[in-house]
């Protein structure tokens, strides 16, 4: 499994291009960069999804998908918010392209698969109402839910610091300590250094 990262829009967005076995899924691209656009030619790009629907993290959905070919893949509870991206955009002065619906809705419990690698998609709401969580072994893509020393907002619509920190403890904080955790933002981290050091979750 190779996990590429690459920065995008003015909010500094990690988008993740996951790649095995001559396959890809791309999570969250707030922006359809050069850069991005170019890691996904030599692979079959399996879908394009959203582990939540603020701007930042799908203002590229248009793009990729048209350039891909796949299917857009996000929560359902989310579909208010993708259906309001060129709004949440203007609130923050950036423009975005509205977004295709998507093909399919996941659910707590389902497997995303590409080539030999298997996630788990895990519902964490709090940041949003249908953000999720991909876990497979050794990692977790967490999108704007757990940061290194930090954890997601819970002032924008559909926020809750309660149902944050709820989803935290229950689908994060029972992986092992070594897992890697690929923020939505900023640096890396792992579960271990989180349940440690950060100052939201530390008691």
């Amino acid at each position: 499994m190779e996990i590429l990262s690459f920065p995008v829009t003015p909010f500094y967005t990690n988008c993740y291009v996951v790649k095995d076995s001559g396959e890809a899924i791309v999570i969250d691209p707030g922006e359809a960069t050069p850069a991005l656009a170019a890691s996904v030619t030599d692979c079959d790009v399996k879908m394009v999804f959203n582990t939540h629907c603020h701007c930042d993290h799908s203002g590229g959905n248009a793009e990729m998908v048209k350039l891909t070919g796949a299917p857009l893949v996000c929560h359902e509870a989310d579909l208010p918010l993708l259906q309001t991206l060129c709004e949440q955009g203007r609130m923050f002065g950036v423009p975005f392209s509205p977004s295709p619906d998507p093909e399919r809705f996941v659910a707590h419990g389902d497997i995303v698969q590409v080539g030999d690698i298997r996630f788990e998609v895990r519902h964490a709401p709090g940041h949003s109402p249908g953000h999720v969580v991909l876990v497979a072994d050794g990692v977790v893509i967490a999108g704007d839910v757990l940061f290194a020393g930090s954890i997601g907002r819970t002032d924008l619509p559909g926020g809750s610091m309660g149902q944050l920190l709820n989803s935290i403890e229950q689908q994060l904080m029972t992986l092992p300590d070594a897992t890697v955790v690929y923020c939505g933002h900023g640096p890396n981290t792992t579960i271990g250094e989180e349940r440690m050091s950060n100052p939201f979750l530390v008691r």
